[in-house]
């Protein structure tokens, strides 16, 4: 059994509440118990103390010269004797208060009872606690009739260790009842914690690279914790996977790219005439410009990941003004950097507002047009709409080239899960991107193989925002 004294042990904690309100009430059952117990005593020992000062008055009488006599029974001391050593003390006196007979120091400020009526009081009497008894009475002759006043005093040793007894066998019974609840609760304790113990173990046995859920059975108390805790785990695998594919991607990726900026700048540097050196340093820029683009993606690829899913899926964009944004930065660089005319595009009815976060539908929305410009064949010529369908808003790309062919149809199109036929060329890592994003936002991708005329049709389709007007 684990040890509770730190102040953050759950276990020590359970015990404290459930223990320490049980040993207060413990307290409160023994000093309970001690009145009652003190109570009982004294009733009883004043009924004697009660009976030996009714005797005592009963053998009070007036003599022949009409003065107070009493002749004090031996019995009515003796049955206040006990093994306790205890002392008895009494006085006579008249109605006045005058001394008769007895202690003439015993205490007279006590109660004066009613005749044939007993009361009762504490006092002290040469230093010792007492039990005082006072009963009045009179007593007659045949001429004269006296008042007159029994006090009789008891040390209390008797009644204390009846009642010093009684709690110490309380005690006893508290404590064995205390020692029996702490021993049951620390198992009920430990048999609930039992669960959390378990996983724990289970836990520190996983690797680091194990990020599977917990699931073994746990209380429902601790239920939304493990939950929690899964999901964290979640974020944390979903983050590991993206590093593990950015790192793969990387290193898989930029291979091509390093290896034509090396290539050209090795013709550079061996180019003879001018004219053949800037060729070499213009496709050693276009290189460079398409690692940059490949960096930017899989960058982008890295951020994608669960942990961000909630809060981009809660996001809203103008679908048909992102596309036109992207349509007319095209249409510029295009004019600035190809030879060949480009014919680029756009046609939409209507805005339309959908769920999705504004900066990944322009990566969606790039990525299929960048697509469709380098496989799209020469004339460039791309098709670009954006209309309503159904309860979806859709961005359709078609370009006029050949297509995928079959080897990047089993790379590409199948893991993104295409209704396509088999085409020409590859798609890099844009393709990758808007599968990767599509799912994000939950949304719908089709590409689509067209023969008459000839080409590739891509459609990217997310929720309409809902109540949206436009």
């Amino acid at each position: 059994m684990r040890a509770f004294s730190s102040p953050s042990s759950l276990r020590g904690q359970l015990l404290l509440w459930l223990l320490g309100p049980l040993f207060l009430i413990g307290l409160v059952a023994i000093y309970d118990g001690y009145r009652s117990a003190r109570q009982t005593a004294d009733s009883v020992s004043d009924r004697v103390l009660s009976g030996s000062a009714l005797a005592i008055a009963e053998r009070v009488f007036v003599n022949e010269d009409n003065l107070l006599e009493v002749d004090i029974p031996y019995l009515a001391l003796q049955m206040l004797t006990s093994s306790e050593d205890d002392r008895v003390f009494y006085r006579i006196e008249d109605a006045d208060g005058g001394f008769v007979t007895g202690y003439r120091r015993l205490a007279t400020k006590q109660p004066v009872p009613d005749i044939g009526e007993v009361v009762f009081s504490t006092g002290r009497f040469r230093d010792l606690p007492v039990r005082i008894a006072s009963y009045s009475g009179a007593a007659s002759s045949n001429t004269k009739s006296l008042g007159f006043r029994v006090i009789i005093a008891e040390t209390t040793n008797a009644r204390s260790a009846i009642a010093q007894s009684i709690l110490l066998r309380s005690l006893v019974r508290q404590a064995v009842l205390l020692i029996g609840a702490a021993i049951l609760v620390w198992f009920a304790v430990s048999r609930a914690l039992r669960p959390l113990h378990t996983v724990e173990e289970a836990v520190g046995r996983r690797s680091a690279e194990d990020v599977r859920p917990i699931t073994h059975s746990v209380p429902s108390e601790v239920g939304g914790l493990v939950q929690t805790i899964n999901e964290l785990v979640g974020r944390f695998a979903s983050s590991i996977a993206a590093l593990q594919n950015f790192t793969s991607n990387t290193s898989h990726q930029f291979r091509t790219p390093l290896a034509l900026i090396k290539t050209h700048l090795e013709l550079a540097s061996r180019a003879k005439d001018k004219e053949q050196r800037t060729l070499a340093i213009s496709d050693a820029r276009a290189a460079v410009d398409d690692a940059e683009r490949l960096m930017s993606q899989l960058l982008l690829l890295a951020r994608l990941d669960s942990a961000s899913k909630e809060k981009l899926q809660q996001q809203t964009c103008d679908l048909t003004a992102v596309t036109r944004e992207v349509c007319e930065d095209f249409t510029l660089r295009l004019s600035q950097t190809y030879s060949l005319p480009v014919d680029l595009g756009f046609e939409a009815k209507e805005n339309i507002v959908v769920c999705a976060d504004k900066t990944l539908t322009q990566e969606v929305v790039r990525n299929l047009i960048d697509n469709a410009i380098k496989h799209g064949g020469t004339p460039i010529k791309i098709d670009v709409t954006v209309e309503k369908n159904g309860n979806f808003g859709k961005v359709s790309v078609r370009d006029y080239g050949k297509g995928f062919n079959a080897q990047l149809d089993s790379k590409n199109l199948k893991q993104m899960d295409f209704s396509v036929q088999p085409a020409d060329s590859g798609t890099g890592k844009g393709l990758s991107i808007v599968r990767e994003i599509v799912q994000l936002l939950k949304g719908k991708i089709v590409a689509r193989k067209l023969l008459d005329p000839s080409g590739m049709l891509m459609s990217v389709s997310f929720s309409l925002k809902k109540n949206a007007n436009s």
